[in-house]
């Protein structure tokens, strides 16, 4: 039977305050002290009321985890929209991998001292490839891309085949109608067209969208005149045969990446004011036009430096 004594009193080293009691057995044995029984007593306690919290807390955390967890996937899963930047830019009186972006036969050829880009955008979730949602969120946080849904851009099924035939085919048919619409406006400015010839070469870009600047390229090499009078003027908007600019789009993006390549002005078609209206980057001046004889009108006045009857977009 475990019996209670005070431990030895003439151990000097220790005072009143430090004595403790002893647990003995029945053979006199030290069992445990009184305080190191507080001191378990304590810690179980304490462990106790641990488990009961994890317990009461245990399918909170475990929600907690995996709604983490599954938020991290999902920003990594495919998104169903396409996100755009502002694309490369290319001098249409320049060259493009090595070659002419326009050659022109069968006529005399001059020199341009300025430059007239085209500009594009860069695309990313298109047929094939398509862009995770942690991208699409960076695309709608920032003012120099845009997010769009995949069926504003491709008919939902078209495979990445499909998709480049039918923007390689846009671009090809909006040559054709460049070169058709600059030969007859040159020939209206004195130019014997009879013979001309007229091959595009650019690498990588499609879509109809350069048609208008195809167009000023090919008159403005057929002509002696020096239209942009040295200056960096860029534009977009398609071309038909019969002169007319039309709508395009991404036509904010372009306007960025026209003055990041050194453009001061911009050719904008008059169908996109609503979206131009706003947002003209600062040191950019944009021109509206219908028509390709409007824009080769304001290509010289840029250029000669007559500009206070060029017509802007207003809201």
């Amino acid at each position: 039977m475990p019996i209670l004594h005070h431990a030895n009193k003439d151990q000097s080293t220790r005072s009143k305050n430090a004595r403790r009691y002893e647990l003995l057995d029945d053979d006199g044995k030290d069992v445990e002290s009184l305080q190191d029984r507080g001191v378990l007593a304590r810690l179980d306690r304490s462990v106790t009321r641990w488990q009961e919290y994890l317990q009461a807390h245990s399918m909170r955390y475990l929600i907690s985890i995996f709604g983490v967890i599954l938020a991290g996937a999902m920003l990594f899963m495919p998104s169903p929209y396409v996100v755009e930047i502002p694309g490369p830019t290319r001098n249409v009186l320049g060259e493009s991998g090595g070659s002419q972006i326009i050659s022109i036969s069968g006529a005399t050829t001059y020199a341009d001292t300025g430059q007239l880009l085209m500009l594009t955008v860069n695309a990313s979730g298109l047929p094939g490839y398509p862009v995770p949602n942690v991208y699409a969120l960076w695309g709608w946080a920032s003012p120099h891309m845009e997010v769009l849904p995949q069926e504003a851009i491709f008919p939902k099924g078209q495979t990445a085949e499909e998709y480049q035939e039918e923007t390689d085919a846009e671009m090809s048919e909006s040559q054709s109608a460049a070169q058709t619409a600059a030969l007859a406006y040159a020939k209206k400015l004195g130019v014997d067209v009879s013979n001309v010839k007229v091959s595009m070469h650019i690498d990588d870009i499609g879509g109809p969208s350069a048609g208008m600047m195809y167009t000023l390229g090919v008159i403005d090499k057929l002509t002696e005149q020096d239209e942009s009078g040295g200056k960096t003027i860029a534009g977009t908007g398609t071309i038909d045969k019969d002169g007319n600019v039309g709508a395009i789009g991404g036509i904010r993006l372009k306007m960025i990446g026209a003055k990041r390549d050194g453009a001061t002005w911009f050719l904008a078609p008059a169908s996109n004011c609503d979206e131009v209206v706003g947002h003209v980057p600062p040191g950019l001046t944009d021109v509206k036009v219908s028509n390709i004889d409007e824009a080769y009108q304001a290509l010289v006045a840029i250029g000669s430096g007559n500009t206070q009857g060029l017509e802007h977009c207003t809201a």
